[in-house]
């Protein structure tokens, strides 16, 4: 099976329930084979992998040798998010890492199209990414190319911030042009999702949601995987 069609087998339209992807910058990697153990046991069926560079966002993360960590100790499909200057320059080597999708950010890329392409011909699912700030119409000429738009409900580059409204407008201009162009896409979104803001996210239209502190910062990772499953479905 193909890097690709791990990530779109996870689609199912017809499960009420969101796919709720812990994003791993908040785990402890100082015992990440642990932890990847645990969110396992919890029913986690996919992660959220936050590359930042110190460039593109005022912050660093990590990089590609703990993406080929992670792949080493897991199986599950890694969702790859790609922060950083450039991203043009270093898909082939994510691609070996283990990235099944990447995501790369519209404002880092001069041209977003051309660069969605270049990840499917990779044999890896495609992303587009958008800050707050940014308008829709900015991603547009990429979304045919795309397997997943990501709607950033905060400022790409640090955990931790609170969930910004405008991510519920952005996300229901998605599903119109989806409809009205006949597209396909997967609609994730990124930034504050916890148990009082994914209702309102799967209502607006997104199917992934990407959590970190409600899951990290939880006493149980089955108990709050269990209760954003329950929170976030239709």
């Amino acid at each position: 099976m193909s890097q690709r069609d791990k990530i779109l087998k996870l689609r199912n339209p017809a499960d009420p329930r969101p796919l709720v992807l812990p994003s791993l910058l908040l785990c402890d990697f100082g015992d990440l084979k642990t932890e990847l153990y645990q969110l396992e046991q919890a029913g986690v069926e996919a992660l959220h992998l936050d590359v930042m560079d110190g460039v593109f966002v005022p912050n660093l993360s990590y990089g590609l040798p703990v993406v080929k960590g992670i792949r080493d100790h897991t199986e599950l499909p890694l969702d790859v998010h790609l922060m950083i200057a450039r991203p043009e320059q270093y898909l082939t080597q994510f691609s070996e890492a283990g990235a099944d999708l990447l995501t790369v950010h519209v404002e880092a890329c001069g041209s977003p199209a051309e660069v969605v392409q270049e990840i499917r011909s990779l044999g890896m699912a495609s992303g587009i990414t958008l800050n707050p700030s940014t308008p829709v119409a900015e991603i547009e000429d990429a979304l045919e190319y795309c397997d997943l738009v990501l709607v950033m409900s905060v400022d790409a580059g640090f955990g931790g911030q609170a969930f910004n409204p405008v991510a519920l407008e952005k996300l229901e201009q998605l599903v119109q042009l989806r409809t009205e162009r006949s597209l396909d896409f997967i609609l994730e979104v990124d930034g504050g999702i916890n148990t009082g803001t994914i209702g309102r996210c799967r209502q607006s239209g997104a199917t992934w949601m990407v959590v970190g502190s409600g899951i990290f910062r939880q006493p149980s990772y089955s108990a709050a995987m269990a209760e954003l499953n329950d929170l976030g479905s239709l």
